[in-house]
């Protein structure tokens, strides 16, 4: 098992009946591995075998963000997903915010069990995000969107600027995943918090409308804001994933 803690990625190689399932998971956009590794060490506790990396772009400087296009953070995703792939038998898919949107993309183009998303991101609310890309040439960044948590004390590790460059990446990278969500066509389980002041409800209506599977949960998260990892209902995430993987799982072989 690796990182203590920080940001950095964090991997388990799984034991026991469990250890033939992968579970690969996201962090989101301007975040870092800080705000999955609870979830991820409650996963590797019951034997799964993890994969959180840390994505290109994530855990330096904005600055370097911002020079970053989306293809090097699906790229980053998806390599970790075929080394994780290689030491399992299956793999499920997840991730939170923007990490939801790498989860549902990868799952439209690689085979994997399941997904399991939290507050994913297909849309953006701010309207000025769609001239972000000219924007970025007279307002270099704006402030942070991070630390939208309710439980008092909790630090994602999320930049302390946005990059507005980055922001007009993350719309394509919205677009695309949007465009491809009719071929995810596996068992869904979406994590929904119902105050959320980083992604509007606009990207859930997204999903259910496009989504190709014909097994899309949500459930609802009633005291957490967006970083719901880290907050209130956090446990409930670990939980209801968990049972979510078990099923997926146990339908992979059937």
């Amino acid at each position: 098992m690796t990182s203590p803690g920080g940001p950095a990625p964090f991997a388990s190689a799984g034991e026991g009946p469990n250890a033939s399932t992968g579970v690969l998971l996201s962090h989101g956009f301007t975040g870092s591995t800080v705000s999955m590794l609870g979830w991820a060490r409650h996963l590797a506790g019951q034997g799964y075998a993890v994969s959180l990396p840390l994505l290109p772009g994530h855990g330096t400087t904005w600055q370097e963000l911002a020079r970053t296009p989306w293809q090097r953070w699906y790229q980053g995703y998806e390599d970790a997903y075929t080394e994780l792939a290689g030491r399992t038998d299956r793999v499920v898919a997840a991730g939170l915010s923007m990490g939801g949107a790498l989860a549902l993309r990868l799952a439209a183009l690689q085979p994997v069990a399941g997904v399991a998303v939290v507050n994913p991101g297909l849309t953006v609310a701010d309207p000025r995000a769609r001239y972000a890309g000219l924007l970025k040439y007279v307002l270099p960044s704006v402030p942070a969107i991070g630390n939208s948590i309710r439980l008092p004390g909790q630090d994602e590790g999320a930049y302390a600027r946005t990059p507005v460059g980055a922001v007009a990446q993350l719309l394509k990278l919205f677009k695309d995943t949007a465009g491809l969500l009719p071929r995810v066509n596996v068992p869904v389980i979406a994590f929904r918090s119902t105050v959320d002041p980083i992604v509007p409800e606009s990207s859930m209506d997204l999903l259910r409308r496009l989504v190709g599977s014909t097994e899309l949960e949500v459930v609802p998260l009633t005291n957490s804001y967006h970083v719901a990892t880290m907050d209130h209902d956090a446990q409930l995430i670990f939980d209801r994933s968990h049972e979510f993987i078990q099923r997926v799982s146990a339908g992979a072989t059937a």
